[in-house]
């Protein structure tokens, strides 16, 4: 009873918006301790524990890693596999912190499945963004081509090399006994360093470049390595029970 209690209890601050971090919450499941990436699936590639990136003065498109703990990025060329979580979710309060350089491009799977975009969109005009701009919710695929997608009300990004954050209410999709869809996967409520960019956003399939082409009550958080240097950190997920 406790855990469900502290989570409707969660849900009920973050949809009213007094609360955007779940981190806040006893259930929270912290996917990164700061000195390993033992939560993450193999292969891990050239993905490592950092403690800290800067822009390269040399190249904008390329982090400085400096050696030590805190943080973890995808290697010296920022091309990497994407990143699996071991652990697997369905309804849930996600919050992310993530650092991309110049014109780079990652993305949060929710699930392994539905894609909230990263991306170095500093300095692009509200009324120019699109779903492919940082915190928009990616097209799903459907017969070669992308349909679908939701871009951000706002743009909430900042500068590359600086820290940002997302905030993510998912409510999974639903199936009845025999395993047919009866709802899509929901965005609640999404907001970027704080601003709120998303609300019921739904989404009618799977990210064209997901993990998984199928749809599941369940799937693991993955984080995209192989579209430019990104880095993470403070990586927490609070499981939640939702109507």
């Amino acid at each position: 009873m406790k855990s469900l209690l502290s989570s409707a209890c969660l849900l009920a601050l973050l949809i009213a918006g007094c609360a955007t971090d779940p981190t806040r919450s006893p259930d929270a499941i912290n996917l990164f301790n700061g000195v390993d990436l033992t939560q993450w699936r193999e292969p891990q590639g050239h993905w490592q524990v950092a403690k800290s990136v800067s822009i390269d003065p040399a190249d904008a498109h390329l982090f400085i890693i400096e050696p030590g703990t805190g943080i973890f990025v995808n290697g010296p060329q920022g091309k990497e596999h994407n990143l699996k979580s071991k652990q697997e979710f369905g309804d849930a309060a996600i919050h992310v912190e993530f650092n991309v350089s110049s014109n780079s491009n990652s993305g949060v799977y929710v699930q392994g499945r539905y894609e909230v975009q990263i991306l170095d969109s500093w300095g692009t005009p509200n009324d120019h963004l699109k779903y492919g701009d940082c915190g928009g919710i990616y097209q799903r695929g459907f017969e070669a081509k992308g349909v679908g997608g939701h871009p951000p009300r706002i743009n909430a990004s900042k500068r590359p090399g600086e820290w940002q954050s997302f905030d993510i209410i998912f409510r999974a999709p639903r199936f009845d006994a025999a395993g047919k869809k009866t709802e899509n996967g929901l965005f609640i409520k999404v907001w970027h360093n704080g601003k709120l960019i998303h609300e019921n956003a739904d989404v009618t399939g799977p990210t064209r470049s997901a993990a998984y082409n199928n749809e599941a009550p369940l799937g693991p958080i993955m984080l995209q390595g192989d579209h430019g240097p990104v880095a993470f950190r403070n990586l927490r997920v609070t499981p939640l029970h939702l109507p």
